[in-house]
């Protein structure tokens, strides 16, 4: 397995979304945007780290880590990832088996609301995931405005208390 080949395989496995980002790919069950949970990382850097982690459940976490090649997922061990220290942790059809359990713990993790939206007619569906990508711009926008107004607010009251100590008060 490579990473052409398991980008392949995941992008053939039902409501698969892939991005881009963390300087890799990233694959989700569902849109983001729509509530969408993310079941494989894939690394660009080969020397960067380790090229594949994945949900692997609490069943067979232990087991998995307990491999040769295998190790718990940096920062996502916690929720029962394993990481693949190169390609050759697993054999082609091992890889295809553990991706396609990854997906199916996280397709069978996601809200109902969620598994309801992967549902709709194809062309619904690209309307509730446009839908969900605006909203989200729209709550990045008001945060940035939040942010500001609280910075603002905090180097007024530390101003306040300077002015007040200078007067001695």
């Amino acid at each position: 397995m490579n990473v052409e080949r398991a980008r392949e395989f995941l992008l053939s496995l039902p409501h698969v979304v892939e991005t881009e980002q963390w300087g890799g790919l990233v694959f989700w069950v569902g849109d983001k945007a729509i509530g969408g949970k993310m079941f494989v990382m894939m690394n660009f850097d080969q020397a960067g780290g380790n090229p594949i982690a994945y949900a692997a459940g609490q069943e067979r976490f232990h087991e998995l880590c307990e491999r040769e090649g295998m190790i718990p997922a940096p920062y996502f061990a916690r929720i029962f990832w394993v990481a693949a220290q190169s390609w050759g942790a697993l054999r082609d059809r091992e890889w295809e088996e553990e991706l396609r359990a990854a997906h199916a713990i996280t397709l069978e993790k996601l809200p109902a609301k969620v598994r309801a939206a992967l549902q709709l007619p194809a062309k619904e569906l690209k309307q509730a995931i446009a839908a969900g990508r605006k909203r989200r711009e729209e709550w990045e926008a008001k945060e940035v405005v939040r942010k500001a107004e609280k910075q603002k607010a905090r180097l007024a009251s530390a101003a306040a208390r300077k002015d007040k100590k200078a007067t001695g008060q």
